[in-house]
């Protein structure tokens, strides 16, 4: 939108230079002047007639005297006189045309001039509106993520209360304070506080569901579905919804509370735990959404063996995760998370999966950043085509999509 309106203030003012351009030139022209004077010598040419037409022979015009000559000398004179007088008519006629001629191109340039500004004056308009209403946008769903950490933070004052009530009885009955019930309450504290940070900087569930949902089609629609690191069942709700039994492991006891209040078969626990516990061979499918970038590398390379061996032949893997080929999402998402480790790089990724043995694997982007894209210039000069190539290869390096996906089929 910026760059629209740059464009239309730059078209008004343009259109705004050739209306003055065309007024001085107008003025250069004096045709008042010209016009004027032309007025001044008919009149003085017609009173001289009418004096003269008084006599017969008149004495004289034009400051001759033209009794001193000849009949035919005074023919001619007023031949010429005439022939005067009708050529400063033809003149005043030209004129006439060309002041008509003025005033419609003037009245074209003022017309071009007021829809420039009329699309202009659009322009700013429908901007301000959109910003209007982009403003309510963020607000409202600002307000949605406080009441959802209002809502889960007097859920966990309840449970708080009956942890400390614990903790006091038992510092009154031992001599040393017991700590487990303290680890357990800090615990849930800071469970709590990173599921409210999900809640405000990853966006609304409907919205997590509508970017998972291209992902969906891409499991069996027969067997078991392991989400790792399910945080608030989006995805175990979406294939569950299709039919598919989808389970869902997460470490966030916050998380795990939300989805089964939501009777999603989700469960705490740590993730490589439960992947160990699965048989070899038997699940149809393994999703991990926004979770290898919080593992170390060790962890994840431990993680993508063991999803190969619990997956059944044909099985698929898909893990998610932020794309650190762009720019833009390594500053404006990768780095707002504090527990994320540290960035995947696609190619990383898939040699990791390719030596666990997974046969098929496809690199996947999602989220593209189309509005924050450099826009290209629109004329096709050698050198805007060279100018709008390094733009092409600067929107690849700074807006590339914001995530990616490896999908792997066993």
């Amino acid at each position: 939108m910026k760059r629209l309106l740059e464009k239309l203030a730059a078209e008004r003012k343009a259109k705004e230079e050739v209306l003055k351009k065309r007024l001085a030139k107008m003025d250069e022209d004096n045709l008042e002047k010209i016009t004027s004077e032309s007025l001044e010598k008919i009149k003085s040419w017609l009173t001289q007639l009418e004096a003269s037409s008084a006599e017969k022979k008149p004495k004289k015009f034009l400051g001759l005297k033209l009794s001193a000559l000849p009949d035919g000398e005074v023919l001619t004179l007023f031949q010429n006189l005439f022939r005067a007088f009708q050529l400063c008519l033809e003149h005043q006629f030209k004129l006439i045309e060309k002041t008509r001629h003025d005033l419609r191109e003037l009245i074209e340039l003022a017309n071009d001039l007021g829809e420039a500004r009329d699309r202009e004056w659009d322009a700013l308009g429908s901007n301000h509106v959109g910003i209007i209403f982009k403003s309510l946008e963020w607000r409202v769903d600002d307000l949605k993520a406080q009441w959802e950490e209002t809502r889960a933070l007097l859920e966990r004052a309840h449970w708080l209360r009956a942890k400390l009530e614990e903790v006091l009885l038992a510092l009154g009955e031992k001599p040393k304070p017991a700590l487990g019930p303290l680890r357990e309450t800090l615990s849930s504290l800071r469970d709590w506080r990173y599921a409210s940070f999900e809640n405000r900087f990853r966006g609304s569930q409907a919205k997590v569901k509508e970017q998972l949902e291209n992902y969906a089609a891409l499991f069996p629609t027969k067997g078991k579905v392991l989400d790792l690191g399910c945080g608030r069942g989006e995805m175990v709700e979406i294939l569950r919804a299709r039919g598919i039994e989808a389970i869902g492991i997460d470490l966030n006891e916050e998380m795990i509370a939300l989805c089964q209040s939501r009777n999603l078969p989700c469960e705490k626990g740590d993730l490589i735990e439960k992947l160990a516990a699965c048989e070899d061979n038997s699940l149809a499918g393994i999703f991990s959404s926004q979770v290898i970038e919080h593992l170390n590398p060790p962890v994840l390379e431990v993680m993508i063996d063991l999803c190969y061996l619990k997956l059944a032949p044909s099985g698929v893997l898909i893990l998610e995760t932020v794309n650190p080929t762009s720019v833009f999402a390594l500053v404006q998402v990768y780095f707002l998370d504090p527990s994320h480790q540290r960035p995947i790089h696609p190619q990383s990724l898939k040699f990791l999966l390719e030596t666990a043995g997974f046969k098929k694997i496809e690199i996947r982007y999602s989220a593209p950043l189309a509005e924050e894209r450099l826009k290209e210039l629109p004329t096709s000069d050698e050198k805007t085509m060279i100018l709008n190539q390094n733009l092409d290869r600067l929107n690849e390096l700074l807006f590339a999509p914001v995530n990616y996906a490896a999908i792997a089929w066993k």
